[in-house]
């Protein structure tokens, strides 16, 4: 990654992860409603202050006033919820403020993350009320922490800075806009990622990196809708048998890539199908080793002909094998090509080239995951796709709550898993083409349930 902008991420991310303590002054936990005692809040609740107060001179800072937090906690980490009116002082310093202003009380909503006794501060809301802490707004939706970070101001000349690194973006992924306005709009959003992206890079335990991709012009509400699947959140699909386990123990590696059970890498372009191309990898992949051929399979057979999913606005395995079956076969990618759009089904039993039996569902245990991909072929999972908008390459390794197995909005194959410098990891077939992450490929920790990965793991029965 070029070194300008490393240097300024790392200067955009100061203010952000600096942590000192503040001098004592007096907590108050009005609610016991919210379960945490004042000493719990005071280490969050202090740095919480401080970034607000960040730059301020002496005499300008605000102070606490009453303060009260609920707390999510996993693993070595914590992620609190806090409330707290914060007293403004008055203001009479002409090179500080244009006019006088007198005291003034402002009620801020803040989530701090807490992990090794280290900060990082995920969302900052303030606006001047009458003093009193009101009800709490937001209960566990990870996903709104990190977008509000995109309300934060930009450092000033942030946008101009980033320019040329906007310019090489448009160049390199082949980016025209419809008018200069738009160019400049999706400059700042282009800048705001870069920041996002960094704090991103600052969360992840592993060895991934995350910087520049395709969709660094998009922001995040794009994204999600473009390209996620927000029903696979909903698991109302039909219930699958479980599949029987398998007794072997894992080899200490395995590559279904390396042994011609996986076509190449596709790329479902700005449609919600994720769901179609995680089932057809994975019975592309049970016909090769049931059958000794490797056929590249239609998603849009799926997108036109399901008619429980919802195509390019999501949709989910367990259906679509159902579909399949019911349909008598999947034609191929060649006689069934993908428009990336629904449209009228034109499916043809004669045409179809392979067929399922059933499906099933697999274990949660990821020892029994790994034993069963290495001895029946690639599978189907259901991830959260957080942070997945920018990566690049490495071993993926979010903060839990911030990659929530209860957030699941991507479905993708399992294709292998292994070890790289002792860091265990699941390789991961992705459908976003082969100009995204590792040539296509997405790799993710193995052997924490990171991200939801052994949360809805199945596969197709060819017999």
């Amino acid at each position: 990654m070029a070194p300008l902008l490393q240097l300024l991420w790392l200067l955009t991310l100061l203010p952000i992860v600096a942590l000192s303590p503040v001098s004592a002054k007096p907590w108050v936990d009005d609610e016991q409603a919210w379960n945490l005692s004042s000493q719990e809040l005071l280490a969050p609740a202090r740095f919480a202050l401080e970034m607000y107060n960040y730059g301020r001179a002496a005499g300008t800072r605000a102070v606490l006033g009453a303060v009260r937090g609920r707390v999510l906690r996993a693993g070595r980490g914590s992620l609190f919820s806090l409330e707290a009116t914060l007293e403004e002082p008055t203001c009479n310093d002409p090179q500080v403020c244009l006019l006088p202003e007198p005291k003034k009380t402002v009620l801020c909503s803040f989530e701090v993350l807490e992990e090794l006794k280290e900060h990082l501060l995920l969302r900052r809301d303030c606006s001047p009320v009458n003093g009193k802490v009101t009800e709490y707004r937001n209960e566990t939706s990870f996903h709104s922490f990190l977008p509000l970070l995109d309300k934060d101001p930009l450092p000033q000349d942030f946008s101009v800075k980033m320019a040329p690194l906007f310019k090489d973006f448009m160049t390199t992924y082949n980016r025209t806009y419809e008018s200069r306005e738009e160019a400049q709009w999706r400059l700042t959003v282009f800048a705001r990622n870069m920041i996002r992206a960094q704090k991103i890079q600052a969360l992840d335990r592993g060895t991934a990196q995350y910087g520049i991709t395709k969709f660094s012009d998009l922001t995040e509400e794009e994204f999600h809708a473009l390209y996620l699947n927000p029903l696979l959140q909903k698991e109302a699909g039909g219930k699958m048998s479980l599949a029987k386990p398998i007794n072997d123990p894992a080899p200490p590696e395995w590559d279904w890539r390396k042994k011609g059970a996986v076509t190449e890498v596709k790329d479902q372009g700005m449609c919600g199908s994720c769901w179609a191309f995680s089932v057809t990898g994975n019975v592309e992949g049970q016909w090769f080793l049931n059958r000794g051929t490797l056929l590249s399979l239609s998603e849009q057979e799926l997108l036109d002909c399901d008619k429980v999913d919802k195509a390019c606005m999501g949709g989910l395995p367990s259906n679509a094998y159902t579909a399949i079956k019911n349909l008598g076969g999947l034609e191929t990618e060649d006689d069934y090509g993908y428009q990336g759009h629904v449209q009228t089904c034109n499916f043809s039993a004669q045409m179809a080239k392979v067929y399922i039996n059933d499906s099933v569902e697999l274990s949660r245990n990821e020892n029994k995951i790994a034993a069963w991909l290495a001895q029946k072929g690639p599978i189907s999972v259901a991830i959260n796709a957080f942070g997945m908008q920018f990566y690049r390459h490495g071993i993926a390794h979010p903060f839990r709550p911030l990659c929530s197995p209860w957030f699941i909005d991507h479905a993708v194959l399992l294709v292998g898993y292994g070890n790289r410098s002792n860091i265990p990891y699941w390789a991961i077939k992705n459908s976003w083409g082969s100009d995204w992450g590792e040539e296509g490929y997405y790799y993710l920790y193995r052997g924490s349930g990171a991200c939801g990965v052994n949360t809805m793991a199945s596969s197709a029965v060819v017999n």
